[in-house]
């Protein structure tokens, strides 16, 4: 189908998105946490079940003291068997123990719930600007890139909000709460651990900041990765015809090295700081123990039990840190996929600068176009002008494109100066070899791609001004690459309009010549058809594909070598049906074989992007020009 190959683009920056060596922009967390905000109520039940959860782990921590300085040192010097205060403040602990694990689950849950709720956020919105999309930004991106950004990074979004958001505001919860419980048991253990946990977290800088850079490489990779899989996917009867599976080998080996080389360096410095931080938080207990030992016999600013009750809470001192530690990975990574995210989301989307509108139209008892609500079969162009007034255009499907210059890229030309006409109900063809422009004029037309220079006029009208989805409305489309939708084979054929009746869908079906062969599938009309018609032949799938453009009903067809996957009995057939269908349109045809546009009006042969020669078939083969050569097989189309 391609006729001229776009160039890639290269990849660009992000616009308010951090790249490796720069800044952390804060833009992107603030833009994470806008999506937050249409759950604020459930966010502050959250924050209140967080903090009751830490409240009841200082708690625990601070009933060692009183286990030992209120009850057991009283017993053991009484000598007393007398449990029941200690009975009673065990049950008070249990408790208090109890509602903190209650709330952990209470926030964990409802963390989850926001999450699933945020990424359905994300997706719909990826989605509708995916829709948006020109489509030049499909041409120079990867599938398999795009569709990493649907699954592998908006997965690291969500295991950030469910699990390290709540994780780090926990660990900031249990190291303020536990700050002023140690400091109300002893001051200067307290400075000590405060100054051990600054330096563990100048640790945690030094080697997690390393990271960053890798894990955004790491995303980047995967979504080549992927990119790669799935383009061998669909060729893969390609690769094994041509026996190649070696080379594909090799070139996934060399992403996959690449992809492996980025991992490896993301994770060998994050993987590192649980491990750094668990020891040194190890050697800070031993240091805390001795000292506040030592605080017990020579001083008493530390009762036993305090220093029980203050050993415990130093753990839940830095037992938060490790675990914001052990979450850095997972933060690192979200905000890289949300980088990835965000980009797509930023892309520029299609302008449409269009105000004329394509209605359903009548003529009143004066012959005049008026607009109905009614499908009648009669199309015209709704045309406001600046004074207020509306006229009305019939559509006849009158297409003449002026001097047309246009390039993919700026510096690279590929069309010049063309300029043709197809009347009302004529069938024009475009013939040549790849990479003439044949399938560039066609974008043209329905305003894939903008011109650089000269004028398209549909039915005197400036495309420009023409709202591209009327525009394209008007427009019926088959192509080479024929795309069926997981469905039935019913719902397939009335994707070309959505209004359509089954009748209509089955009338359209038989217009195509489809209507035999559906009737022997194993459901007929209601046979599902999924990986995009698997089950049927190419000529199958292509037949299907006319008989959805059949169902539009268009003024004007592009038929982008639309016989060209079938075989030559079946064209015979197919063709019948096909010049039913163009009767009364206004037609585009592009082909390879000659044969499919003999009968055709005019004949556009086209080479580099110029128009060389035109006229019917008996006078392009009088001249004895390229067209000439062409059908005698002198000459190749290839």
């Amino acid at each position: 189908m391609n006729q001229d190959k776009k160039p890639q683009e290269p990849m660009r920056p992000m616009r308010g998105v951090r790249v490796p060596g720069q800044k952390m922009d804060f833009k992107v967390v603030k833009r994470i946490l806008s999506y937050l905000v249409a759950y604020k109520w459930r966010l502050f039940l959250v924050v209140l079940c967080i903090v009751g959860s830490s409240l009841a782990g200082v708690y625990g921590s601070k009933f060692l003291e009183t286990l030992v300085d209120g009850y057991i040192d009283p017993l053991i010097a009484a000598k007393s068997t007398d449990m029941s205060g200690l009975l009673r403040e065990i049950i008070v602990l249990g408790i208090v123990y109890a509602l903190g694990a209650l709330a952990t689950f209470a926030y964990n849950r409802i963390m989850c719930v926001v999450a699933q709720s945020v990424l359905k956020d994300v997706r719909d919105q990826m989605f509708v600007k995916m829709q948006s999309l020109p489509i030049k930004y499909f041409d120079t991106h990867s599938f398999g890139d795009t569709m990493s950004r649907y699954t592998n990074d908006t997965d690291t979004l969500r295991m950030m909000i469910s699990q390290s958001i709540p994780s780090i505001f926990s660990s900031v919860c249990t190291v303020v709460a536990v700050f002023f419980a140690m400091l109300v048991t002893n001051v200067w253990l307290t400075l000590f651990v405060v100054v051990a946990a600054v330096s563990i977290m100048f640790i945690v800088k030094k080697i997690g900041g390393k990271s960053g850079a890798f894990f955004l490489k790491q995303q980047k990779s995967v979504g080549k990765v992927n990119g790669y899989i799935e383009e061998m996917i669909n060729g893969q009867k390609v690769v094994q015809v041509f026996c190649r599976e070696e080379k594909t080998k090799k070139e996934f080996d060399e992403l996959n090295d690449e992809l492996c080389e980025n991992a490896k360096s993301a994770n060998i410095f994050a993987n590192s700081l649980g491990p750094v931080t668990n020891n040194l938080s190890h050697l800070q207990y031993i240091l805390v123990a001795t000292l506040g030992g030592l605080l017990v016999i020579l001083t008493e600013s530390l009762t036993p039990g305090g220093l029980v009750a203050f050993l415990q809470l130093s753990k839940s001192f830095t037992n938060p840190i490790n675990q914001v530690t052990q979450q850095i990975n997972a933060v690192v990574m979200a905000l890289a996929g949300a980088k990835r995210i965000f980009e797509i989301m930023d892309e520029t989307p299609e302008a449409d600068d269009g105000y004329v509108t394509l209605v359903n139209a009548k003529r009143d008892e004066n012959g005049e176009l008026i607009e109905t609500n009614e499908r009648t079969g009669l199309w015209a162009w709704k045309h406001p002008h600046g004074d207020g007034t509306l006229t009305y255009t019939e559509l006849k499907g009158d297409v003449r494109m002026s001097e047309v210059d246009f390039g993919y890229v700026p510096e690279k030309t590929v069309l010049h100066d063309v300029t043709l006409y197809a009347e009302p109900g004529q069938k024009v063809a475009f013939v040549g070899a790849t990479g003439a422009g044949k399938t560039t004029i066609t974008n043209l037309i329905n305003r894939f791609y903008d011109i650089a220079d000269g004028k398209i006029r549909y039915d005197g009208i400036n495309i420009n001004k023409i709202k591209k989805a009327d525009l394209r409305r008007s427009l019926g489309m088959v192509l080479q690459d024929t795309h069926l939708f997981t469905g039935t084979v019913m719902e397939n054929i009335r994707y070309g309009r959505l209004d359509a009746t089954d009748e209509e869908c089955i009338a359209a079906a038989k217009l195509a010549n489809a209507h035999g062969f559906i009737e022997l599938l194993s459901d007929g009309y209601n046979t599902l058809l999924s990986g995009d018609g698997s089950g049927l032949s190419q000529g199958q799938r292509q037949l299907l594909a006319i008989a959805r453009a059949a169902v539009a009903d268009p003024p004007v067809m592009i038929l982008d070598e639309a016989t060209s996957s079938i075989d030559t009995r079946t064209e015979s057939i197919v063709q019948k049906g096909m010049d039913s269908l163009m009767h009364g349109r206004t037609v585009f045809v592009i082909a390879h074989r000659l044969s499919t546009v003999r009968n055709s009006d005019v004949i556009m042969v086209l080479a580099n992007g110029h128009i060389i020669e035109r006229g019917d078939h008996k006078h392009l083969l009088a001249e004895k020009g390229q067209y000439y050569m062409l059908y005698t097989g002198a000459f190749e189309l290839e």
